[in-house]
């Protein structure tokens, strides 16, 4: 993963080998017209910067990549672990956005599937060989309830993809040295079946430092995505103020990111 610009946009691009059929990446805070506290690239519709502001940056994303800010899509995120699948063309996917949901899944091209993230994964998935892609979007309770492996499952089921024939990305997010959590996040770790001690260290009684990175590597490895075939940024945006929003540490005075994927 490597940082590059591409007309006004700033953003850390992902090369997936053999899958010259997609391009993809995550976006940084910069390039955009958003102004303080939100500068610049703020991508999150469920923020408290003017909508203008937003939409804006949007189509500097869209226009870059060749496409109509019709063609963005990014649901609604709940934090929940529905998965939308977009199996047909349309001239306006711009309806999608009312959709609840915290993956995408599509074999259409020239769409441009996004997650909107200032703390949580943004992991990118792609079937070359199919020509599918997906998107996932995993705060702990989409990790919890396995939304990763899902997507998997899903490309499978939906496309006919092999697990074993899948790249991943696992973007910027907060990492274990600024995510503190406690016993209900343990809980719905244990519930959803997942693992917990190879994904954290104990803080305090009561209290873990949690590494959803691991945690969702460990869940597409499950799904039979091939270890070398997953790649992780490993960049915390909660330590790095000049480069990535975060909701943790700025709160309500926090953009989004976005990690995208589109089939040309």
């Amino acid at each position: 993963m490597q940082l590059h610009r591409i007309d006004r946009i700033q953003y850390i691009d992902v090369q997936f080998p053999g899958a010259s059929c997609s391009v993809q990446g995550f976006t940084t805070r910069h390039e955009g017209v958003s102004r303080p506290p939100y500068n610049s690239l703020n991508l999150g519709m469920n923020t408290q910067d003017q909508q203008a502001n937003v939409e804006g940056n949007r189509s500097l994303l869209a226009r870059a990549f060749g496409v109509n800010q019709e063609a963005l899509v990014t649901p609604r995120q709940v934090h929940g672990s529905d998965i939308l699948v977009i199996d047909e063309a349309n001239e306006d996917y711009s309806h999608f956005l009312t959709v609840e949901g915290d993956a995408v899944i599509t074999n259409q091209p020239h769409v441009i599937i996004g997650v909107c993230v200032a703390d949580c994964v943004p992991i990118l998935l792609c079937d070359p060989e199919k020509k599918v892609i997906a998107v996932v979007h995993a705060g702990w309770k989409g990790t919890a309830a396995g939304l990763a492996a899902k997507a998997v499952a899903g490309m499978k089921s939906e496309f006919g993809c092999t697990p074993a024939g899948i790249q991943a990305a696992i973007g910027p997010c907060i990492q274990k040295c600024c995510y503190e959590v406690d016993e209900p996040v343990k809980k719905a770790f244990l519930l959803g079946g997942r693992t917990w001690d190879a994904c954290t260290e104990l803080k305090a009684p009561g209290k873990w430092q949690l590494d959803l990175t691991v945690a969702n590597r460990e869940l597409l490895l499950q799904a039979g995505v091939p270890g070398d075939a997953i790649q992780v940024s490993g960049q915390c945006v909660c330590c790095h103020s000049e480069q990535f929003f975060s909701y943790r540490r700025d709160k309500d005075e926090s953009g989004r990111q976005m990690g995208f994927i589109m089939l040309k």
